[in-house]
């Protein structure tokens, strides 16, 4: 039976570089995925492209391109990639010209567009996951980028391309396009794009499931992970799949730790809404058939929503906030009185705010007061006020009085921190289908 091995190269936007090189040299695989956009990404990665037209795709996008390129065109791996954010085009020129200084073989590299649906938003009525027109955010609207299924891709590879990068796609796309490319999976036989689903949604976290995150001294040991290996997925032409790594690297692959990934995020098992199909996880198997070896089986699926998921990007409000540390005996006492010097301090200035916390670190900031008075007396403490207010200047003035805790405060506080700056926040939208259209853009080098 035909097989396919897909290596899982990234995670998230910052994810280490080391285990995907790892993957391209030692993993005998065919395909290397990058996933590496969360929700606010590419909001953000908009932010760049308007102030830059030549910006806005991954940051590390040049640094992992020049780590793997070469091993990927010299061993014939395809390299699949939401890296694009917010511009696919820049990003495939950006990587045609590393392929070109590196002096590598001609490639084929293909910008997935049709994403970008700011201006459809734009011009209807519309309205968020929280009940507001999206028409209500007026000049706070960033971006408006809609989930993307596997079609596109496929197109993508159909055309001969080497490297394949989009922007806002859904994470398991990434690595269903390549298996319905080499299988030839029809595009509504649901059964098997729900198979191709669960095993897109194993990789697309590339750590987490050999034992990053997973990971908790005493009761879920993990060697080896200051060099963890990232997953392979070996994937049957009936849909089946083997969940293994690099022979010696770190980290490790169980039964337990491909529940946990299986589980994640997902909120019915029965009924996980994708682009390309609603997956069905409820009747799936999980085996362990050798050392790092884990057999998944027995996900399914029904025919895909009839919208597309649109993730909107907007300026929210900002943030302001101040740190600060203190130590030594009497070290909780003196930290509450700080915090309580700045609660009136912003009182008596007038400081605006919509929202204000104040939490002790270590002490009641993940689990509020009532827990941490059934512990002992921390020696070391650290304090953190912040803020959301309407403008910057009212974040700076909260960040500030922090601060001021230097020379106005209780004796002993140190290593102070500060930052005021604007946040970009998430909602959601469902977009009728007709109203995406996707191509594909080739750059050769």
């Amino acid at each position: 039976m035909k097989q396919v091995r897909i290596g899982s190269g990234a995670g998230y936007s910052g994810d280490r570089i080391e285990p995907a090189v790892e993957l391209a040299e030692k993993g005998d695989i065919d395909y290397l995925i990058f996933e590496c956009l969360a929700e606010r990404t590419i909001a953000i990665a908009q932010r760049a492209r308007m102030k830059n037209p030549d910006a806005g795709y991954d940051p590390l996008l040049p640094e992992r391109m020049r780590a793997v390129l070469g091993l990927c065109s010299e061993k014939g791996i395809r390299i699949i990639t939401n890296m694009g954010a917010a511009n696919p085009l820049a990003a495939a020129a950006k990587v045609r010209d590393i392929a070109k200084e590196m002096r590598l073989r001609p490639l084929r590299i293909a910008a997935v567009l049709g994403d970008d649906v700011l201006d459809v938003l734009r011009s209807g009525d519309y309205i968020d996951d929280t009940g507001a027109p999206v028409a209500s955010l007026g000049e706070r609207l960033l971006s408006a980028n809609a989930y993307l299924g596997a079609q596109p891709l496929v197109d993508a590879l159909a055309q001969g391309a080497d490297v394949v990068i989009t922007g806002r796609a859904a994470d398991p796309s990434l690595v269903l396009a390549p298996l319905i490319h080499e299988f030839g999976w029809a595009m509504d036989d649901w059964h098997r794009l729900g198979q191709g689903t669960l095993i897109g949604h194993l990789l697309e976290c590339a750590g987490q499931i050999t034992g990053g995150y997973f990971a908790d001294p005493g009761v879920k040991d993990v060697s080896g992970l200051a060099r963890l290996g990232f997953p392979i997925g070996e994937v049957s032409e009936d849909g089946t799949v083997v969940i293994t790594k690099v022979e010696g690297s770190g980290g490790k692959v169980t039964a337990a730790t491909c529940k946990e990934q299986m589980l994640y995020e997902i909120q019915d098992p029965a009924a996980y809404f994708t682009p390309d199909v609603t997956a069905d996880f409820s009747n799936v198997e999980i085996e362990e058939v050798g050392m790092n070896r884990v057999r998944v089986s027995g996900a399914s699926g029904r025919a895909r929503p009839d919208t597309l998921k649109v993730s909107i990007g907007y300026i929210d409000s900002f943030i302001g906030e101040g740190q600060m540390s203190y130590a030594g005996p009497g070290a909780l006492a003196r930290a509450r009185l700080a915090v309580d010097i700045v609660a009136e301090r912003l009182k008596i200035t007038g400081v605006e705010a919509s929202e204000l916390r104040y939490d002790l670190l270590g002490v009641n900031a993940m689990h509020g007061d009532s827990l941490s008075g059934t512990h002992a007396e921390p020696y070391e403490v650290r304090i953190r006020v912040a803020g959301r207010t309407n403008n910057l200047r009212e974040a700076e003035r909260i960040a500030n009085e922090v601060e001021s805790l230097y020379t106005c405060g209780p004796a002993g506080g140190g290593g102070a921190t500060k930052s005021a700056k604007d946040i970009v926040a998430v909602r959601s939208t469902l977009l009728p289908r007709d109203k995406v259209n996707t191509s594909v853009h080739i750059e050769e080098s």
